[in-house]
């Protein structure tokens, strides 16, 4: 396992690595190689390892050096009660975890909230990003208000983190998404979703469309079609259709995912 401080008060954001090709305090290369390391990034609720270490095993991602991090308040990572968790507090945190690992120019999966920051990664800090490779990340703001974000973010912070909405949210949730989501700190939990319904300025999926990045998004076919997907790839990203697929692409089609983010065509 390794840490990193994230807020400058001692807190620790995690992660723990597959070694490869690329492994050890050096520096990724660019997207696409095999040399490069690859992160993997959780979206609300989740932990980076169970929902991503079986596409990192995948053979044709063999060799890569791959990083599961759990973001401040999830998982193995540290959850302090005065941090914000908006987007781009998590991607700054995201970026002081790949800062100690020595990674640049990493390729970046990032799942629903996951993608999310990741966008936002890359858009802060572009050094350590070369490849965006996003499943079902949110690209704008107030989402409808039967996402799960949304759910969440409906009860003000105190009646979720200790008036029985956490609860509650666990009992409606399918039981893969709640095994994790008990793991994760509920102020957090509620912080995040806050701030992925407040979104961020410029959008998310501004953010996406203007980055130098290569970029790839998948879509579930289960979830239904992607808003202004004829946009995104007037932009230059990959949009990926995932046939049987729903939110959770990496348990529905791992091969794909992993073909994606081995640059493969799919």
């Amino acid at each position: 396992m390794y840490e990193a401080e994230f807020d400058g008060q001692g807190s620790r954001i995690r992660w723990t690595e597959a070694a490869g090709s690329g492994s050890g305090s050096g520096s990724g290369c660019g997207s696409g190689s095999a040399g490069a390391a690859t992160v993997y990034v959780h979206g609300l609720g989740a932990m980076s390892a169970v929902y991503h270490a079986h596409v990192a095993a995948h053979p044709a991602l063999s060799g890569r050096r791959s990083l599961f991090v759990d973001l401040p308040g999830h998982g193995i990572s540290d959850r302090p009660a005065d941090f914000g968790y908006t987007l781009e507090d998590h991607a700054d945190a995201l970026a002081a975890a790949l800062d100690a690992a020595g990674v640049r120019g990493a390729r970046v999966v990032g799942h629903s909230m996951g993608g999310s920051v990741s966008v936002v990664l890359a858009h802060r800090r572009p050094d350590l990003v070369s490849g965006l490779v996003l499943t079902e990340a949110n690209l704008d703001p107030a989402p409808p208000s039967a996402a799960a974000s949304s759910s969440i973010a409906a009860y003000p912070e105190e009646e979720f983190v200790r008036g029985g909405g956490f609860a509650e949210i666990l009992r409606r949730s399918g039981s893969t998404w709640a095994a994790t989501m008990r793991l994760a700190d509920p102020l957090a939990l509620h912080r995040s979703a806050t701030g992925l319904v407040r979104g961020t300025a410029p959008t998310v999926r501004r953010m996406l469309m203007e980055s130098p990045a290569e970029r790839s998004f998948l879509q579930g076919t289960l979830s239904g079609e992607l808003p202004g997907a004829a946009e995104l790839v007037a932009s230059g990203v990959r949009v990926i259709r995932a046939p049987g697929a729903g939110h959770n692409v990496m348990f529905d089609r791992p091969d794909l995912l992993a073909a994606a983010v081995a640059g493969e065509t799919v």
